[in-house]
C-alpha cells in the first residue's frame, strides 16, 4: 500500500508539502506530472495536473527518493506545492485515483521508517517530541535523544545483558561442563553492575519527562487570596474569572508558559474552606490533588489575614513558595514563624514584587533541570521498562544455586527483552550469535 499526507503544517501558507510513501509513488508523480520521474534527490520544476483531464492544478517542485535510501526506507516522493487549502486538496485528491493509495494515518510515515530500520523507537519519539516543542530546552533535550545518546545506553546495557545470558546458556546446553567459580562469580558482578547502572538512571528525578510535558506549578490558598489574580498576571492575560466572592473559582483551570525557556503548566485552583457547597467541595478535593502533584506550590494567602496552621503549613513544608499577597495593606513586619518559610511579598493590585516572584520560580526550574545534561529518560514507557528489568535482575541476583541456572537464564532473558522494548529491538538470535562468538561451541 502507498500513503501519502501533507507533511507540512495545515492552513493557508507559501508552500505546502505533500509526502508519498510506497511501492506506486513512481506511478503517482508520472501520473501527476505527465512525465519521467526526475533524478533521485534534486528538486525539479514540474507542472502538476489532474490525472483525467491534464488539467493544471500547480507548478511545483518534486523530489524523488527511491528506496531504500530514503526517510520510510521505501520509494518516497514529495510533492511542494503552493500552500493555499484548494491546492492542497486537489493534488491529494488526484493522488487518491491512483490503486493501492490511501490517506496516511497519524505518524505513518515515521512508523514505517520504524518498521524498515531506518530508525529506532526512541528516535522517532525524539521526532515527535522535536515537532511538538513550544521551549528551547525541549527541543534540546529531544535533538538529544535524537543523536542517540540514550538508544546507545539503554543498547550497551542490553548488550552487557546479552553476554551473561550466553555464559549462563553455555552452561544450561552443557551440564557436563562445570563453569569455573571465577566464571560465575563474574556473571553475578557483571550483572549486579548493569542493575547498579540502570537503577542510577531511575534516580532521575523524573526530569526528562517534566521537560517533555511541563513543569507543573500550582496555585492554592484559601479563597480570596488572590490566585486567579496571579495566574492571570503571570500569563499576561485573562485566563481564569476574578471576583470578589469567595469561591468564585470551582474547578482547575490550567495554561501553559514559557518562562526563560522552561515549559511551565500553571494551575488556579479552588480557594480551600469549609464549604456546604457539593461543587465547591470536589473543587476543593481537585486543588489539594493538584498541589500534591505539582513540582512547585504557590500558596497564596492575604496579607491581613495570614493563617498558616493546618493544611497550608503541610503545602509548605516541600517545594513551595509562600506568596503573601496585598502587601501594600500590611502595616507591619511579618512574625518570625512566617519569615522561616521561602515567601515573597506582593501586590496584585499594585504589581509589586511581580518581578521578585518570577525570579523565585526561576531559581526552583534552574535548580531541578541542572542535571540536564544526564537525561536519559524522557518517557513514561522507558521508566516502567526499566523498572521491570530491574525486577527481573533482583531475581536474578537471588538464586544462587548452580541447579538455578535455567530459572536464572529466564530472568535474563526477561531484562534484555525489557530494555530491548525500549529501543524496539528484541532478537533472540542475538544471544545465539554470542554464544558461538565467544564459546567456539562448534569446535
Amino acid at each position: 500500500m502507498t500513503i501519502y499526507a501533507l507533511s507540512s503544517g495545515p492552513g493557508v501558507s507559501g508552500v505546502a508539502v505533500i509526502r508519498i510513501s510506497g511501492p506506486e509513488t513512481a506511478k503517482a508523480l508520472k501520473k501527476l506530472t505527465n512525465k519521467e520521474i526526475p533524478k533521485p534527490r534534486v528538486a525539479t520544476l514540474r507542472k502538476i495536473n489532474n490525472i483525467n483531464t491534464s488539467e493544471l492544478i500547480d507548478e511545483g517542485i518534486i523530489i524523488w527518493f527511491p528506496g531504500p535510501e530514503s526517510y520510510t526506507g521505501e520509494d518516497m516522493a514529495e510533492i511542494h506545492v503552493h500552500g493555499g487549502k484548494a491546492v492542497v486538496i486537489s493534488v491529494q485528491n488526484e493522488i487518491s485515483k491512483i490503486e493501492n493509495c490511501r490517506l496516511a494515518e497519524a505518524g505513518e510515515f515515521t512508523k514505517l521508517a520504524f518498521q524498515n530500520g531506518k530508525i529506532n523507537l526512541l528516535k522517532a519519539e525524539s521526532i515527535a517530541d522535536l515537532i511538538s516543542a513550544e521551549t528551547e530546552i525541549q527541543r534540546l533535550q529531544a535533538v538529544k535523544m535524537m543523536k542517540g545518546k540514550s538508544s546507545n545506553k539503554f543498547n550497551e546495557l542490553r548488550e552487557k545483558l546479552l553476554k551473561i545470558l550466553s555464559f549462563v546458556e553455555a552452561k544450561i546446553d552443557f551440564p557436563d561442563e562445570d563453569l569455573p567459580e571465577e566464571n560465575l562469580k563474574k556473571i553475578k558482578k557483571d550483572s549486579l553492575n548493569v542493575l547498579n547502572e540502570i537503577k542510577k538512571i531511575l534516580n532521575d528525578q523524573k526530569v526528562g519527562e517534566i521537560i517533555r510535558e511541563g513543569f507543573k506549578i500550582a496555585i492554592v490558598g484559601p479563597t480570596n487570596a488572590g490566585k486567579s489574580s496571579l495566574l492571570n498576571n503571570l500569563s499576561n492575560r485573562e485566563v481564569a474569572i476574578v471576583s470578589e466572592i469567595a469561591g468564585t473559582t470551582r474547578d482547575v483551570v490550567e495554561t501553559h508558559l514559557n518562562i526563560d525557556g522552561y515549559p511551565v503548566i500553571i494551575s488556579d485552583t479552588a480557594g480551600i474552606r469549609d464549604s456546604k457547597d457539593e461543587i465547591e467541595k470536589k473543587g476543593i478535593k481537585l486543588s489539594l490533588k493538584k498541589a500534591e502533584n505539582a513540582d512547585l506550590k504557590l500558596v497564596v494567602v492575604d496579607a491581613k489575614s495570614i493563617d498558616l496552621s493546618g493544611f497550608l503549613n503541610d503545602l509548605l513544608k516541600k517545594d513551595a513558595i509562600l506568596v503573601i499577597n496585598k502587601s501594600d495593606l500590611l502595616r507591619e513586619k511579618l512574625d518570625i514563624e512566617t519569615s522561616k518559610f521561602n515567601h515573597v511579598l506582593i501586590s496584585l493590585k499594585d504589581n509589586l514584587n511581580i518581578d521578585k516572584l518570577i525570579s523565585k520560580i526561576k531559581n526552583h526550574l534552574e535548580n531541578k533541570f541542572i542535571s540536564e545534561e544526564d537525561i536519559l529518560i524522557t518517557r513514561e514507557r522507558h521508566r516502567q521498562h526499566l523498572l521491570q528489568c530491574v525486577d527481573h535482575l533482583n531475581n536474578f541476583s537471588d538464586k544462587n544455586d548452580k541447579k538455578d541456572f535455567d530459572k536464572g537464564a529466564e530472568d535474563l532473558r526477561l531484562a534484555t527483552r525489557q530494555l530491548g522494548m525500549i529501543v524496539g529491538k528484541v532478537d533472540v538470535e542475538e544471544i545465539l550469535g554470542s554464544i558461538f562468538n565467544d564459546f567456539c561451541i562448534g569446535k
